[in-house]
């Protein structure tokens, strides 16, 4: 039943009273055993961004799914509507060879997630580089015509649904690319105050009574500030500035909030950041960007929020690695720690 599912669930999802029923539902019947199996391997379920291992895998499941059913192609399987005179024969094949459980074996995460990122990874319409005038002219159109339905309008413009929904999302309204102004900067905090708040009292509805919520100041773990937001929101609310603006500009707050307006990553304290982190990535031997715990790492730099000293490193591989986007993430780490890591302690 519902009640016992929840908190089965709870127990590897610590948000799941934020999911609706019906989803609630469907991952007790697709997940829970899975999870239960992970949990006795001693393997934690995962959220957040896939790593290389992860998408290597469902790549592998797909494939050998196409092999024991004979259905010609990842589009096809996972794209089934583009496909109207093979759609009965393809839902017919996924039942009998239990699609659900070979296309998330292996992967401890929500099934749900898994499916969405094979669908982006095998999406042919989902890497077709930036749009022009004239596309963002008829996705202007089309959303006039269809609202929210982004299924609909991805198939009209050859586009993944992802793509069209943020690129709407960029392009809806005359978008400020200056220095913040002060009234921005307020209707910012102001939604981002609101955004949490509202969190806060979902997580803990069945915690306290309303005359405890109505009385207690608001306490939350720092993590809260600034992970998992929602950014969209967001940046409707402040209604001039995109949404990754609107992102970038609060970590830049927080960061001046949490270092009291020092500047930790310039001069002497700049090249010494760098060195600690070059160290501290090296000594983690991770094989994928995705293991890293970057809130572990802020130290490194200082009292800082974890996107900032993700954005820092990504920084350093950008400017001081060479094709680094054909290195592996160990490759780029050590050609870091054996070529810029003693020019930097010389510097310093």
């Amino acid at each position: 039943d519902l009640k016992s599912a929840k908190q089965e669930l709870e127990e590897f999802i610590p948000h799941v009273k934020s999911i609706s029923d019906n989803s609630i539902k469907k991952m007790a019947g697709r997940d829970l055993a899975r999870f239960k199996q992970f949990k006795k391997q001693g393997i934690a379920v995962k959220f957040g961004r896939f790593s290389q291992k992860e998408n290597d895998q469902i790549r592998k499941n797909v494939e050998e799914f196409l092999s024991i059913t004979g259905i010609d192609s990842a589009e096809k399987l996972l794209f089934t509507s583009r496909y109207p005179e093979d759609k009965e024969t393809i839902h017919r094949l996924k039942v009998e060879h239990l699609f659900c459980e070979k296309l998330s074996a292996g992967i401890p995460r929500p099934w749900r997630l898994i499916y969405y990122r094979a669908r982006k990874i095998f999406d042919s319409n989902n890497y077709k580089g930036r749009y022009t005038n004239e596309e963002k002219e008829k996705l202007k159109k089309y959303h006039a015509m269809h609202g929210n339905d982004w299924k609909k309008i991805s198939e009209m413009m050859s586009r993944s649904n992802l793509s069209v929904a943020m690129k709407y999302s960029e392009i809806k309204s005359a978008i400020n690319y200056g220095p913040w102004s002060k009234e921005e900067t307020q209707k910012l905090k102001r939604a981002v105050e609101e955004a949490i708040r509202k969190r806060i009292e979902t997580e803990d509805a069945d915690c306290l009574s309303s005359s405890e919520k109505s009385s207690r100041h608001l306490s939350i773990d720092r993590e809260k500030l600034y992970q998992k937001l929602p950014w969209t929101e967001i940046e409707a609310k402040v209604g001039t500035r995109y949404w990754r603006q609107c992102k970038q500009k609060w970590i830049t707050i927080l960061t001046n909030k949490m270092t009291k307006g020092q500047h930790l990553y310039r001069g002497i304290n700049g090249l010494q950041a760098k060195i600690n982190l070059i160290k501290r990535l090296y000594e983690m031997k991770v094989e994928d960007a995705n293991e890293v715990n970057w809130e572990e790492l802020s130290n490194t730099i200082g009292d800082v929020p974890r996107a900032y000293v993700q954005a820092k490193f990504y920084k350093l591989k950008v400017s001081c690695v060479p094709f680094w986007q054909k290195k592996t993430f160990p490759e780029i780490i050590d050609y870091l720690f054996e070529k810029k890591l003693p020019e930097f302690e010389e510097q310093l």
